[in-house]
């Protein structure tokens, strides 16, 4: 019961930031996590909607939303936290009072879990059974790149070299995951179905466009306190982004092979 009550009194001095930069990027984290939690129920519910050969790919989304939908929800305490540290028991904010902590940890073991299960949608879209190990293991090896170089960074001093620098070695990675993307799996789509070709084309445009909201992001901490908020803000967007409706438009493409199965059938 105590705990209970410390936690509401946590969340009743959070809400005093209202509108302000604060409120708003807890209020993402906490529609974040909602959204999250939606996408793991909705793609669960809907695997047996599809061809078998592709359940395991729904499956999957299913889990990314998953994994992300409890690490939203701890990072949604954690900033909460740092949002009522900000104000006095009477609700006034502290003068001068900024957010010291920010969940980047609990971000970065969920991108290590959620990302490598993104790029296997790929060649699990592309039913390539044995045939796509190897475009699987390039993937994963490029996005472990990505994320880990990613995260040094950004424990790095915000504007330092060794930032800079892991900053342009994560993006590099990247740019060679899109490269990947657009000539091999370029390739391996020629024999898909036409429904599984629009749906690679477009998760395909996710990595290439949704992805680049991540940089941007990261270089909002150049801005100092409202900067880092703003850094949260269009990290959670993205997440949505590229893990809900990146699974959304999986589950169109073999929703609808599916429906023009039964109908020829």
């Amino acid at each position: 019961m105590l705990t209970l009550a410390a936690e509401m009194t946590t969340t009743m001095k959070a809400l005093n930031a209202g509108l302000s930069m604060e409120g708003v990027t807890m209020y993402l984290f906490w529609l974040s996590t909602v959204a999250m939690g939606a996408g793991m129920i909705y793609f669960f519910l809907q695997r047996k909607t599809v061809p078998v050969q592709y359940q395991t790919a729904i499956t999957v989304a299913g889990i990314i939303c998953g994994v992300a939908a409890f690490h939203y929800w701890r990072m949604s305490g954690i900033y909460l936290e740092g949002v009522a540290s900000l104000f006095n028991e009477d609700g006034t904010r502290i003068a001068g009072a900024t957010i010291t902590q920010f969940p980047t940890a609990y971000r970065y073991i969920d991108w290590l879990i959620t990302v490598p299960l993104l790029v296997m949608e790929f060649p699990l879209l592309l039913n390539l059974g044995k045939a796509g190990r190897e475009l699987f293991k390039s993937l994963l090896f490029w996005s472990f790149v990505m994320l880990i170089t990613a995260w040094v960074a950004e424990e790095s001093v915000t504007g330092s070299q060794q930032w800079w620098t892991w900053y342009v070695v994560s993006c590099g990675a990247w740019l060679y995951i899109v490269y990947t993307l657009f000539t091999k799996v370029s390739d391996s789509m020629k024999s898909a179905p036409e429904s599984i070709q629009e749906s690679l084309k477009t998760m395909r445009m996710f990595v290439l466009v949704g992805w680049v909201i991540y940089p941007i992001g990261f270089l909002m901490a150049l801005n100092g306190g409202n900067g880092e908020s703003w850094r949260e803000i269009l990290y959670n967007v993205a997440d949505v982004i590229n893990k809900v409706f990146f699974g959304l438009v999986c589950y169109q493409g073999v929703k609808v092979l599916g429906q023009q199965q039964h109908q020829k059938a």
